[in-house]
């Protein structure tokens, strides 16, 4: 029969020559900014100069203000800034690790486009798709209006509802003093709730926007019938690329951990609560974390599931066909008298058939491994573990912990 060649749009052989880099995070008016005031380059790098200007830019202020008005480390109010543990942990820890976070995820994911092409997952008849799926993502990682609706949303509602009623001390702080009618802020106050506060929660925001587009991007790449080998050694017919991406949002991870650190300090510090009253809280974080980062994962599992039957169900065929013959020439005299049994190939056939099938039958349809789990709590639990200091001694803790590992 003769064959028809389909002359491929200009588009898709350019992906396929020169497959573009992925990234989440190199992009957006925000990103622009940085380039501009010469706080970033192409790459994400000068992480460092980030990092130094954006917390001192959220947090100095507030240092300052609340030394000009007396509530530096004393004063009248029940929670100084010097003692607040969470304001510093939110503008020192957390806020870092959220820009450090861009730059691994940024260097993580770079070579996913790549993957997917050389190793054959996306068929010719769906590079159409696969190329709409990441031009879609890039739009929306680079949407101007996007992120003008994620300030408007902080300032709509991550400060005056969310900070205001809900996370905010009842108590006198350096921020504010509780009124009848309310509270009233202070000029670090005003800085705090304007300023430092919304810088935070945009950047926190904006990872959880960060976060739709890639689960976004993974369900328009599921949609394409993926060209999944069951005998593939990675257990995942070839997918092991995209759960390693897991690993990418462990500093995420430890990022979310700190902020419920911070917070559970000042409530135990200042409020007389104890570590127990919030493991609730502490549940609800790691599985709020899993659902971010793994849960997106799953829409593969319709997939895996399909490659995995079929895997079986074919290489068993096969399996049955081989041990058949085998079994009729070895066992029931087929053999010619002179082919000697010992070094014959037959042999290390069956034992590579059998391997494959075992293969096949270890597929694993959901993409994520326990490694990962444990690591994705360990990160999200590590900043809270120091929170236990305030229940035991650090020997105490120390051996507890020993106990627990040894």
């Amino acid at each position: 029969m003769r064959k028809t060649s389909q002359r491929k749009p200009a588009g898709e052989w350019d992906m396929l020559r020169h497959p573009p880099d992925f990234s989440l995070v190199l992009g957006g008016p925000l990103f622009q900014l940085m380039r501009r005031v010469h706080l970033s380059d192409d790459a994400l790098m000068m992480v460092r100069q980030r990092v130094i200007v954006i917390a001192l830019l959220a947090w100095l202020p507030l240092l300052l203000l609340a030394g000009l008005e007396g509530n530096l480390w004393g004063g009248p109010v029940a929670v100084p800034f010097l003692k607040d543990v969470e304001v510093h942990i939110r503008f020192l820890i957390t806020l870092p690790l959220l820009i450090v976070a861009e730059l691994v995820v940024h260097q993580r994911m770079r070579p996913l486009i790549q993957q997917f092409l050389e190793r054959n997952l996306v068929p010719e008849n769906g590079l159409s798709r696969f190329e709409a799926a990441i031009a879609s993502a890039v739009r929306l990682r680079n949407s101007v209006f996007a992120e003008v609706l994620l300030i408007a949303l902080v300032y709509g509602f991550g400060i005056l509802v969310v900070w205001r009623h809900y996370i905010a001390l009842d108590t006198a702080t350096w921020y504010a003093t509780p009124t009848a009618g309310g509270s009233t802020l202070s000029v670090a106050g005003a800085w705090y709730g304007y300023v430092s506060l919304p810088i935070f929660q945009f950047l926190l925001v904006r990872w959880y926007f960060r976060l739709f587009i890639w689960a976004r991007f993974l369900w328009q790449v599921s949609r394409i019938e993926l060209s999944l080998i069951a005998t593939h050694p990675d257990r995942l017919g070839g997918l092991s690329f995209v759960s390693g991406q897991v690993y990418a949002f462990a500093v995420l991870a430890v990022a979310h951990g700190a902020i419920l650190a911070g917070a559970l300090a000042n409530r135990i510090f200042f409020a007389g609560a104890t570590l127990p009253q919030y493991k609730g809280e502490i549940v609800i974080m790691v599985i709020f974390m899993l659902c971010l980062i793994v849960v997106p994962l799953l829409v593969f599992t319709p997939q895996l599931s399909q490659a995995k039957r079929s895997g079986l169900r074919e290489y068993g065929t096969l399996a049955e066909r081989y041990v058949r013959e085998f079994d009729a020439k070895w066992l029931r005299g087929r053999a010619s008298a002179d082919e000697p049994l010992v070094g014959s190939a037959d042999i290390q056939s069956l034992a590579d058939l059998g391997n494959s099938y075992g293969v096949v039958q270890d597929m694993r349809i959901v993409p994520i491994t326990r490694d990962a789990l444990l690591r994705l709590v360990g990160a999200t639990l590590a900043p809270i573990v120091p929170l236990a200091l305030t229940m035991m001694s650090l020997e105490e803790l120390l051996k507890k912990l020993m106990g627990i590992l040894f």
